[in-house]
């Protein structure tokens, strides 16, 4: 599945009209260093790819909003080069880039410095991403004070500033048809990752295998990359929320917590899912986890359009503080433990986030104070969890047990739906998955 070209054009010109008059400057990501000479796999700013697709570093976009007659499409991007070309790989080059991406004219990026302040003279505002990148602010400002510099030849510099990525925000937070498919996909194949480390786990293995494993898997079915570093968490590991060091061996009798997923075309996917690496659940592991489960379902029965964004969190929240209470973890009753915050040593994270081209996306969760209200296409994250550290008031049974349940699920017309439903998560099917291999 490629990106639909003319899908990206259409949101420029969406961004056009809601620009009304001014011009937006976004600019791609830059190459990051590892070190010394060795950089970082490339990834594209979201932002920037969300409008053009284009896929190459040092590259800028530039809209000129003023009327359908007026308004134009421009890109900057770097010129074809044979010896670069042999080295790094292909460039598409000014030329390509207008023909294959719908712009009205594409420019050499080296030029940019030169035309740009032309483009800005006697526009009344700038939209940039002001503030998140002090390099490019700075150019942006030498820029305007250029064209402020030229004010006796009677030019008129931009009076107004306008944060570019709010305006791209507001439009990327509903997915469109095209951006659900890809993210089934992602999901898809994130999924079947985890089926293949469920399948693989054994005790004595070591995270990194099965890190290795979701990775191999990940690219061998068409992912460009993990959407985020893994977790692989065994035991006690399972408790620290970002754990990343994927370096401890798997012990028989203990959990592994898997918080791993990949991204397709840009767009992620985000799933955990917890399972005991020996393929049986003890009794105690058992309780947990349906708690855990049964927390998940009832917020993904919460996520319907018109519900406010916290509803599923709130969902989960209840049925987490009554099985601590039926754990004997908490006493009192369910109201007064959720207002005290008595569950937060157990649970200590809210249940979503958003969904798309960044793990964590973009978009506004209150509006004016007030928590927004969920709307069809919007793709959200489903993830509650218990974590049990040995404690005073935790029996020993329970020590070192941590469990997160991840789904991604898109807002519908009626409800929602499940994109990561593959990925096995009810304990009859682990078991039987990790029996059969």
């Amino acid at each position: 599945m490629q990106p639909d070209l003319n899908i990206h054009r259409a949101r420029r010109v969406h961004l056009l009209q809601t620009l009304g008059e001014g011009v937006l400057i976004l600019a791609t990501a830059p190459e990051a260093i590892r070190n010394r000479d060795a950089h970082y796999p490339y990834r594209f700013d979201s932002h920037f790819y969300y409008l053009t697709a284009f896929p190459e570093p040092e590259a800028v976009l530039v809209l000129i909003a003023g009327g359908k007659a007026r308004s134009r499409q421009i890109l900057f991007c770097r010129e074809k080069n044979q010896e670069r070309e042999i080295w790094d790989g292909f460039r598409h080059g000014p030329k390509a880039a207008k023909e294959i991406f719908g712009f009205d004219a594409a420019y050499p990026y080296s030029e940019i410095d030169k035309r740009l302040p032309r483009l800005l003279e006697n526009q009344p505002r700038v939209a940039y991403a002001f503030g998140a990148d002090p390099a490019w602010d700075n150019r942006v400002m030498g820029w305007i004070n250029t064209v402020r510099g030229k004010v006796r030849a009677g030019a008129v510099a931009p009076a107004n500033l306008t944060d570019a990525h709010a305006l791209i925000d507001a439009m990327r937070l509903a997915k469109d048809a095209h951006e659900v498919d890809l993210m089934q996909r992602a999901a898809d194949l994130s999924a079947e990752a985890h089926r293949s480390v469920l399948r693989l786990c054994r005790p004595g293995m070591g995270e990194w295998e099965i890190e290795a494993e979701l990775l191999r898997s990940l690219r061998a079915g068409g992912c460009e990359a993990p959407a985020y570093t893994a977790i692989v968490a065994g035991g006690k590991n399972a408790c620290v929320l970002h754990y990343v060091g994927n370096g401890q061996p798997l012990r028989d009798g203990d959990l592994l917590l898997i918080d791993a997923a990949g991204e397709y075309h840009g767009y992620a996917a985000d799933i955990s899912r917890t399972f005991p690496v020996n393929g049986r659940f003890s009794a105690a592991q058992k309780d947990v986890y349906e708690i855990v489960l049964a927390a998940q379902y009832a917020a993904i029965e919460a996520v319907r359009p018109g519900n406010p964004f916290i509803t599923p969190h709130e969902a989960a929240l209840r049925v987490l503080t009554q099985g601590l209470i039926d754990l004997k973890l908490l006493s009192g009753e369910v109201d007064g433990l959720i207002e005290s915050e008595a569950y937060k040593p157990f649970f200590m994270h809210k249940t979503s986030h958003w969904l798309g081209l960044d793990v964590h996306d973009v978009g506004d969760y209150k509006i004016k104070g007030v928590w927004r209200d969920l709307q069809p296409g919007m793709v959200m994250t489903v993830e509650p969890g218990l974590y049990l550290r040995p404690a005073d008031n935790v029996p020993e049974t329970l020590w070192n047990i941590g469990i997160r349940i991840e789904d991604d699920v898109v807002v519908t017309e009626t409800g929602c739906r499940v994109l990561s439903a593959a990925a096995p998560k009810m304990v009859h099917e682990i078991e039987e998955v990790m029996r059969d291999s």
